[in-house]
């Protein structure tokens, strides 16, 4: 049975017998068997080999103080394939600064990880969302690469 309209895309999702479908959650299994949704595997970050989750940087920005929301995302690099960015709502009475920026990289360092820092802290008003309010890290994602691609102002 086909659901119009149709494009054969979600036949890429199956596994080769046709029996799993292949949702594209990225998670962990502890212990007793309970899983752990960790991030969509199209919005995982592969940078200089490693493997890195949104959702585990975004926890720790979202500890600062001065952090409404945020959303991390993979920028295009040519050296380590992707770098991390990091999109930041800053609360009320918080004025965006280098000194802020500097802060939020340390923090994700000392609480996470010292190769998975944000390189980059953009300092923005609102976040795309969905409907429901879902962070459309794709938007992100794309409107970044724009950026990079835009030839060099002189």
């Amino acid at each position: 049975m086909d659901f119009f309209p149709f494009d054969g895309t979600s036949d890429a999702k199956f596994t080769a017998d046709g029996r799993w479908y292949l949702t594209g959650d990225a998670g962990r299994i502890d212990a007793d068997g309970d899983f752990f949704f960790s991030s969509r595997d199209d919005d995982v970050i592969i940078m200089a080999g490693y493997r890195i989750g949104p959702f585990e940087i975004e926890s720790v920005l979202a500890q600062h103080p001065a952090v409404a929301e945020c959303s991390v995302i993979g920028a295009p690099d040519d050296v380590r394939g992707e770098v991390i960015e990091a999109y930041v709502v800053l609360r009320d009475g918080t004025d965006a600064s280098p000194e802020l920026a500097t802060e939020l990289q340390l923090l994700v360092k000392t609480r996470y990880a010292a190769h998975a820092y944000p390189r980059t802290i953009h300092f923005i008003d609102a976040l795309p969302k969905t409907p429901s309010g879902k962070t459309q890290r794709y938007l992100l994602r794309s409107r970044r690469r724009t950026e990079l691609a835009a030839p060099e102002p002189r």
